[in-house]
């Protein structure tokens, strides 16, 4: 009962509709904006630098999939492996730092 009451809440939030069209405008919606802001503010008391880098990277790469850059790695039903290269470069770089932010340096 109270799940499915949160379900109804979260729907009324009309997140999960933006969260699909990977909209940039999720971030004026107060139901997202109040507790991402609120975990920044809690990660910054506690000095957690590393979420907070890797909350960073994972935003960039969320506004980074809404671009026509993004919307033109698949032009008909061909992949344009010219424009792939750069994006899996990017990735690669950013995989690589958060291993090395979680797993390689020691506290």
């Amino acid at each position: 009962m109270l799940a499915l009451s949160m379900f109804s809440f979260l729907d009324g939030t009309n997140l999960p509709q933006q969260i699909k069209a990977v909209d940039p405008a999720i971030f004026s919606n107060p139901w997202f904006l109040i507790p991402m802001i609120g975990i920044i503010g809690w990660w910054c008391y506690k000095q957690q630098w590393t979420n907070i880098i890797i909350l960073v990277l994972l935003v960039f790469d969320w506004y980074m999939t809404g671009t026509q850059y993004m919307k033109t790695l698949v032009v008909g039903d061909q992949l344009q492996y010219n424009k792939v290269l750069p994006v899996l470069g990017v990735a690669a770089a950013q995989l690589g730092l958060i291993i090395y932010l979680l797993f390689g340096r020691g506290d």
